[in-house]
C-alpha cells in the first residue's frame, strides 16, 4: 500500500461510524487510472458504431471541452448521437465486459483500499460521476458500492434515442446529487467525504466538509494547497516509469538464468531436485529483489508443519508465481496451462523444473495429466502447489473453487494448506506486463486433513476451504445448499387399508346390473379451472445492484420522471 495512502486511512478511521456519514468518490481518474470512454471509444470504433468521420467529431467536441469552448451538456449531446437506435442491453453488456478485460486492472488499489475502510465503517459510500452506468457501473458492483449517480442517456422501449437526461451529473448537478444521496440517509454533507482529481468538481469539494484531492490535476493541486485540503497520488496504476518497465523485463526473465545456474549442481551431484530446490530459491530471491516485492507472511510456520502437502492459494496476478516461489522455497511440483509449453525457452524450462502442463479444456486429459503428481507425492514427498479459481481473477473477490486440487488431495492422502494472498494485484494486475512495487500480504492457514474426505462428500469440504479464505479475505462466506426433504414413504398400515378399500369398492362395482348401471346417468367430468394468467412485471428489465441501491428520489432540479428506458 502507497505510504500517501496512509494518512487518509487513519482519518477514515478516526471519523464516527454510520450511515450518517456520507463518502463519495468521483470515478475517471479518482477511482481507475484515466478514463473509461477511451475504452468505449476504441470499442464503438472496432465495432463499427462509429465512422472516421463520427470519431473525428467526437474528437473535436471532447478538445473544445478540455479547452473550455465547449460546456459539458453540449459535448454530451454531441457524442451521444452516435448512439440513436442502439439498444441499451447492448451497452449493459459491453460495460460488463470492458470492465472485465480493461478497466478492473485500472482500479488503484489505494482507492479500494479507502472504499474498503469507509465500508468498515458503516459509511453511506458513493460514486457520483459524470461518466454513464454502463462505464461506472460494473466497477461498482466489483467495489461493494451500492449508490451510483451519473449522467443517465434518454432510452426509449430499449433503444438510444441519441439524446441526453437533462440536467447532467456534472458541476453544480454532482451537488445536487450529493444531496440527494445524503438526504435518502439522513446525513449532513458538512460531515462527508469527497475525493476527485479534478477542478471541474470544485463544487462538490467545497460543499463537503471533508475534501481530498486524490490523484489531482496540477489545477486541482494548486486549489488543494491554498485551501489546505488533504491530497494523495498513487504511482500504482497509469503509465510506469522506464525503470519499471526495465525491472519487469528483467525480473520475467530471469526465471532462465536461476535454472541454468542450477546445472551445475545436477552435473556435480546427479540430483535433478536438489538442483531444482537450488534455482527456485534462487529464481524467488532475484525477482523478488527485482521487482521490489516485500512479503508480509502470517502463519509462515504453517508452510512447514505438514509435507507433502497440495498448496491452494487464490490466484490473482502473475506475481504470485514469485510469490509461490518465495513462500514454497524446495521440494515443489506445480501445474501449468498447456499454453504455458508453447513458450519459447520459459515452457521449457518450467517443464524441466517439473511443472505439468494440462489442457484445461479437456477434463479427461487433466485429470490423466494430474496422476504425476499424485506419484511424485506418494514416492517423492514433493509438494504441488495449485490455484483452485483456475483463471486468474480480475479482482481480489474470490472466484468459485474448482475440484482439481481436492480430488489430487484425496488421491495422495495429503493434507491441503490454504494461502490467502491479499493483495498481489497491487504488484501486476490481471492483464498488465508491469511488476510495480509493492508489499504483498499472506496468511497461510493450518493444514487441512482431508484423510476422511471422500468424492460424496468433496463439494462440502470445498465450500469449507473456500470459505476460509473468504473469512481471511474479509468477504461474504458462501451458505451450505439448502437440505432437500424426502417424501416419507406411507406407513405398511395405511398402504394395507388403502389395498383393502380399493378392493371393496371393486367388488361393489362388479355387483351392480348393467341396467342400474345404463340407468345411471354419466357424471360430466369437472373442467380443470383454467390456471390464472401471471401478473406482467411492471420492470422491463433487470437492474444492476448498483443500479437498484441508487436513491429514487430525484434531485430538484430533475425531471420527477425519467424518459422510458430499459433500465428505470
Amino acid at each position: 500500500m502507497s505510504s500517501t495512502a496512509k494518512p487518509l486511512l487513519k482519518a477514515i478511521e478516526a471519523s464516527p461510524d454510520g450511515p450518517e456519514i456520507c463518502a463519495i468518490f468521483d470515478f475517471d481518474g479518482t477511482i481507475i487510472s484515466g478514463y473509461s470512454a477511451i475504452a468505449f471509444i476504441r470499442e464503438q470504433l472496432r465495432r463499427g458504431d462509429l465512422s472516421v468521420r463520427d470519431f473525428l467529431e467526437l474528437a473535436s467536441a471532447m478538445t473544445n471541452f478540455g479547452l473550455g469552448n465547449l460546456g459539458f451538456s453540449g459535448m454530451m449531446a454531441i457524442t451521444t448521437q452516435f448512439m440513436r437506435g442502439i439498444d441499451e442491453q447492448a451497452y449493459v453488456e459491453l460495460g460488463e465486459d470492458l470492465f472485465t478485460k480493461q478497466i478492473a486492472r485500472l482500479v488503484y488499489p489505494e482507492s479500494r483500499a479507502l472504499i474498503e475502510a469507509h465500508l468498515a465503517k458503516g459509511h453511506t459510500v458513493g460514486i457520483i460521476s459524470s461518466a454513464t452506468p454502463y462505464q461506472v457501473e460494473p466497477a461498482a458492483r466489483d467495489l461493494g458500492i451500492e449508490n451510483v449517480l451519473c449522467t443517465q442517456l434518454e432510452v426509449e422501449d430499449g433503444v438510444f434515442t441519441g439524446s441526453v437526461v437533462r440536467p447532467t451529473c456534472f458541476g453544480q448537478g454532482k451537488v445536487d446529487a450529493a444531496e440527494v444521496l445524503a438526504d435518502s440517509v439522513g446525513a449532513n454533507l458538512d460531515e462527508g467525504f469527497f475525493y476527485s482529481d479534478s477542478t471541474d468538481d470544485q463544487l462538490l469539494l467545497e460543499r463537503v466538509g471533508n475534501p481530498i484531492a486524490l490523484n489531482p490535476s496540477d489545477k486541482l493541486r494548486a486549489v488543494a494547497r491554498d485551501n489546505n485540503w488533504p491530497t494523495a497520488s498513487f504511482g500504482s496504476r497509469g503509465r510506469p516509469t522506464l525503470g519499471q518497465f526495465v525491472r519487469s523485463i528483467a525480473a520475467t526473465v530471469s526465471l532462465v538464468p536461476s535454472f541454468a545456474a542450477g546445472l551445475p549442481i545436477y552435473a556435480l551431484t546427479g540430483s535433478r531436485r536438489e538442483a531444482t530446490n537450488f534455482s527456485i530459491g534462487l529464481f524467488a530471491e532475484t525477482a523478488s529483489a527485482l521487482i521490489n516485492l516485500d512479503l508480509r507472511v502470517n502463519g509462515e510456520e504453517n508452510l512447514w508443519k505438514q509435507r507433502p502437502a497440495v498448496f491452494i492459494f487464490n490466484h490473482q496476478s502473475k506475481a504470485d508465481v514469485v510469490i509461490g516461489a518465495k513462500l514454497l522455497r524446495r521440494d515443489m511440483a506445480g501445474v501449468g496451462k498447456q499454453e504455458i509449453k508453447k513458450m519459447p525457452v520459459i515452457g521449457k524450462v518450467l517443464e524441466m523444473g517439473g511443472v505439468v502442463m494440462i489442457d484445461r479444456k479437456n477434463a479427461a486429459s487433466a485429470i490423466e495429466a494430474m496422476q504425476p503428481l499424485v506419484d511424485a507425492m506418494r514416492n517423492d514427498g514433493k509438494s504441488v502447489a495449485l490455484a483452485p479459481e483456475g483463471t486468474r481473477t480480475v479482482s481480489p473477490n474470490l472466484a468459485p473453487f474448482k475440484k482439481g486440487a481436492f480430488h489430487l488431495a484425496i488421491q495422495a492422502g495429503v493434507p491441503i494448506v490454504p494461502v490467502v494472498i491479499r493483495n498481489a494485484g497491487d504488484v501486476a494486475p490481471k492483464g498488465d506486463f508491469i511488476f510495480r512495487p509493492a508489499t504483498v500480504e499472506v496468511d497461510v492457514l493450518p493444514p487441512v486433513d482431508t484423510s476422511d474426505w471422500g468424492a460424496d462428500t468433496i463439494e462440502e469440504h470445498i465450500r469449507e476451504v473456500r470459505n476460509m479464505f473468504l473469512k481471511t479475505l474479509g468477504q461474504p462466506e458462501e451458505k451450505a445448499p439448502a437440505a432437500k426433504t424426502k417424501k416419507k414413504p406411507a406407513s405398511k398400515a395405511k398402504t394395507a387399508t388403502k389395498t383393502k378399500a380399493k378392493t371393496k369398492a371393486k367388488a361393489a362395482a362388479k355387483k351392480k346390473t348393467p341396467a342400474k348401471a345404463a340407468a345411471k346417468p354419466k357424471a360430466k367430468a369437472k373442467a380443470k379451472p383454467k390456471a390464472k394468467p401471471k401478473a406482467k412485471s411492471t420492470t422491463t428489465a433487470k437492474r444492476s445492484p448498483a443500479a437498484k441501491a441508487r436513491p429514487k428520489t430525484a434531485a430538484k432540479a430533475r425531471p420527477k420522471v425519467r424518459p422510458k428506458s430499459a433500465s428505470s
